[in-house]
Parts: structure tokens; C-alpha cells; sequence
């Protein structure tokens, strides 16, 4: 007749219990001051922990660097999106913009051909003068002033003081406006003449200054980039 064993000890002779007893007895009694003397199973504890503990804080130091590069990135899609759809459609037009930069490099020609060149500002004065002698106006005052050098073209002021009927006058500012050069009339003051002998009734000053421009040459261009370069090296002197 068979009988049931109360022993712990399992018939192939393992003692769990005991095993057990013996883990547990190597953590009583720990010096903390002497880690060195410790049994190994401590020793294998505590260099588990560490390693845990080592991996578990490199790795929220990392995934945090992470997290805020990946926020970073978010926080450029929306603009590197809308770069996308401009391109986008930049590529789809790409024949119709092509065309478009045509009409607008020959507009900037046929603007081009309406300022003078430095040898043709003799013939534009002449022709304002002209215009305003055709139209029976006197001229009291006929004075260009100083070149203006821009970046890209040169500006002169006329001063100008004419007299003579107010439709004569009207017609001198349009016939101005419509040389073939471009030439503009600025700070325009219209004041009747005193009358007398020889200023008959009806006659009016006009002061103004007339603007005409012209391209730079070749070597004025030059100078502007040698003088635009000076200036930004100048800059940069401490």
C-alpha cells in the first residue's frame, strides 16, 4: 500500500526550501561599509541593480533628447509642407512661369530703351526746352542741377521756371510726359504773373523740377559695385 511523503525534499534529492533559506541567509547581516566582504549572490544583486538602474536613466536621458528632436521636426513640417506645395505648383506652371519671366525680361527692355545713355542727355534737354518753346512758354529758368548716381541708373533735377497762358502751360507738362524718355515733374507751383506793361493779363509762373533719367555705363557700374564693395568691407572692421 502506498503512502503520501510530508518531506520537501523531492525524490531526485532537490531542496528548494533549503536553497532557498541559503539565498536568503546571505542577505542578513550585511556590513554596508565593507561591500567587498559581502557573499556573491549580494554582490550579484546589487551590480544587477546598478546596471538597471544605469540602463534605466540612459535611457530616459536619451529617449527625452529624442522626444524633443522629434518635436522639433514636427514643428518644421508645416513650413518644409508648404515649401513642398509652392515648389509643387512651381513645377506644374513651370512652362507658363517661363513665359511669364520672357514677358516681363522684355518689359524691363522696352523700359530700359526709355532712359537715355550719358551721350543722349544733351539731345533730352533740348527736346524739354523745345517743348516748352512750343508751346509759346518763356523760359525764366533752365538749370540742371547735380547727377544723382542710384544703384542701378543716374537721376537729374531741372529746375525750372516757365511763363506764359495756363492751357500753354497744361499742354508743356503733357507734351513732357509724353517724351520718348522718361521725364517727371515734381514740386509744381503755378502762381499768377503781375500784371503790367510788358506781362500782359492772364500769364502765370510755373516753378517745378523736371527728373529725367539715364542708365549707368559700364564703367559707372563698376564703380558702384567697387564702391558697394568698400562699404561692406568697411562694415566688417571692427
Amino acid at each position: 500500500m502506498a503512502t503520501t511523503s510530508n518531506n520537501p525534499t523531492t525524490s531526485s534529492g532537490f531542496d528548494a526550501s533549503g536553497l532557498w533559506d541559503q539565498a536568503v541567509s546571505q542577505f542578513r547581516g550585511l556590513n554596508p561599509s565593507e561591500p567587498g566582504q559581502w557573499p556573491w549572490l549580494p554582490k550579484a544583486a546589487v551590480f544587477l541593480a546598478v546596471a538597471v538602474a544605469v540602463v534605466v536613466v540612459g535611457w530616459f536621458a536619451l529617449l527625452s533628447s529624442a522626444v524633443d528632436d522629434l518635436q522639433a521636426e514636427r514643428d518644421r513640417e508645416p513650413g518644409l509642407r508648404q515649401q513642398f506645395e509652392s515648389k509643387l505648383a512651381q513645377a506644374v506652371n513651370l512652362g507658363e512661369l517661363r513665359k511669364q519671366k520672357l514677358q516681363v525680361q522684355e518689359y524691363v527692355t522696352q523700359l530700359e530703351k526709355q532712359l537715355p545713355g550719358k551721350a543722349e542727355m544733351d539731345a533730352l534737354l533740348s527736346d524739354i526746352n523745345q517743348a516748352g518753346l512750343g508751346r509759346g512758354l518763356v523760359f525764366d529758368l533752365f538749370k540742371p542741377g547735380q547727377v544723382e548716381v542710384k544703384d542701378y541708373y543716374a537721376e537729374l533735377p531741372i529746375e525750372v521756371r516757365v511763363s506764359g497762358r495756363y492751357h500753354d502751360i497744361g499742354a508743356f507738362a503733357a507734351d513732357v510726359a509724353n517724351l520718348s524718355r522718361i521725364v517727371t515733374l515734381h514740386n509744381l507751383n503755378v502762381v499768377p504773373v503781375q500784371q503790367s506793361r510788358d506781362a500782359p493779363g492772364g500769364q502765370l509762373w510755373m516753378n517745378a523740377v523736371a527728373r529725367t533719367y539715364r542708365y549707368l555705363d559700364a564703367s559707372e557700374v563698376a564703380e558702384q559695385k567697387k564702391a558697394a564693395a568698400a562699404k561692406v568691407a568697411g562694415a566688417k572692421k571692427p
